[in-house]
């Protein structure tokens, strides 16, 4: 390195700068800094015009500071420009979000995937459980829907039935998974039941408010998990319901019955029992008929032979979820129920120590071993 080079320099490129316009202190620290560059740089790669690369970096290390220094005063002349700290306003922009990643260059099934992921924070792993599908599948589904959308302009937002299925999507994984989302769920639909007149935003917004109002209920001081049957019903929230039903019944007095005014229904049918022996087995059986005839989901069946082991007995029920298939979450831990209901303590308690093994989360998992152990203690004595 020419330490002389540089020095004989520097007068020549600081006069350079400030005849280009530069004040003269902001030119001289501008160049100090090329300067500096040249030393670590030029030792590897000398320039073939030492001046002309001096000034080069100089005006660029000048444009960068009187960048940043009009960056800082606007920002300073913004903060002035303020209001004074204070709550933020409720409303944001998180529904619009929705709406416009459930876009409709998409498939429903890619945008609700890119809705999860993007905005809702949910991890591959739980949309692929959410959606029934392996979580490489789910892993390709995201990928595709981001190359789709990629220099898309987002000005067109997607279906209320998208954003539906999204926002149902997120509250289930905050009711029952790992990571608590079903407040904002709730506030949401909150938000688009206030902007939109449907029956089924309705509806969705009343099955979310009586689920909610059990979740105290849900879970034992330990963090073990209750099951509805032995839920402390002092515990739920008869306000959250007394509100679910009411939004529920308007919903339902307009006659356009969907999918989830349908599971309101019967989460309603539940909230209204006393006890758990009390509860209406049979119109709840009804209302899966009904719920099935709307989606033809597996899921919905499942739930459906447990309504009817409860409404006909253990054999009725095995005999519905026998048509099933056995590779659905939660099938096992069913079987391992109605087998115990019909007094097979064997068969249940294996079915359970099975189905522990494939919970979706520790709390189910915990549960579903220490039902396996408490069959297997019974046996034993």
């Amino acid at each position: 390195m020419n330490e002389v080079l540089l020095r004989s320099l520097t007068p020549s490129v600081l006069g350079i700068l400030v005849r280009r316009g530069a004040d003269f202190a902001a030119a001289e620290d501008a160049v100090q800094e090329a300067l500096v560059e040249a030393v670590r740089v030029w030792p590897g790669d000398p320039p073939r015009d030492p001046k002309g690369w001096l000034v080069t970096v100089a005006w660029r290390r000048f444009l960068d500071a009187t960048r940043a220094d009009t960056a800082r005063r606007r920002r300073e002349d913004r903060l002035d420009e303020e209001p004074a700290p204070g709550p933020a306003p409720a409303a944001d922009d998180t529904l619009q979000l929705y709406f416009l990643c459930a876009h409709p260059s998409l498939t429903p099934s890619s945008a609700v995937a890119l809705t999860l992921r993007a905005v809702g924070g949910l991890t591959t792993r739980q949309i692929a459980q959410a959606c029934l599908v392996p979580e490489a599948t789910m892993a390709q589904r995201i990928s595709r829907a981001k190359r789709t959308v990629s220099g898309v302009r987002f000005d067109q937002p997607g279906d209320v039935a998208t954003v539906l299925r999204v926002l149902y999507l997120v509250f289930n994984e905050g009711y029952s998974g790992d990571v608590d989302l079903a407040a904002e769920a709730i506030r949401l639909t909150r938000q688009l039941a206030g902007a939109i007149d449907h029956p089924e935003v309705a509806g969705l917004l009343a099955l979310m408010l009586l689920h909610h109002a059990r979740r105290a209920a849900r879970t034992a001081p330990d963090g073990n998990l209750v099951p509805l049957a032995e839920q402390d019903r002092g515990r739920w929230d008869t306000v959250a319901i007394a509100e679910g039903v009411t939004i529920l019944q308007l919903a339902l007095a307009r006659d356009r019955l969907g999918e989830f005014q349908a599971q309101a229904a019967i989460a309603a049918l539940h909230a209204d029992a006393p006890t758990a022996e009390e509860t209406d087995w049979v119109q709840i059986v009804e209302w899966y008929d009904e719920l099935a005839g709307l989606t033809d989901s597996p899921v919905v069946r499942l739930n459906r032979a447990v309504a009817v082991g409860e409404a006909d007995g253990p054999c009725a029920g095995l005999a519905a979820l026998a048509v099933l298939d056995a590779s659905l979450p939660r099938y096992i831990a069913v079987a391992a129920y109605l087998h115990e209901r019909d007094g097979d303590l064997t068969t249940a308690a294996r079915l359970y120590a099975e189905a522990a093994h494939k919970a979706p989360n520790l709390a189910e998992r915990d549960h579903l071993t220490r039902q396996a152990a408490r069959l297997n203690a019974v046996r034993s004595r």
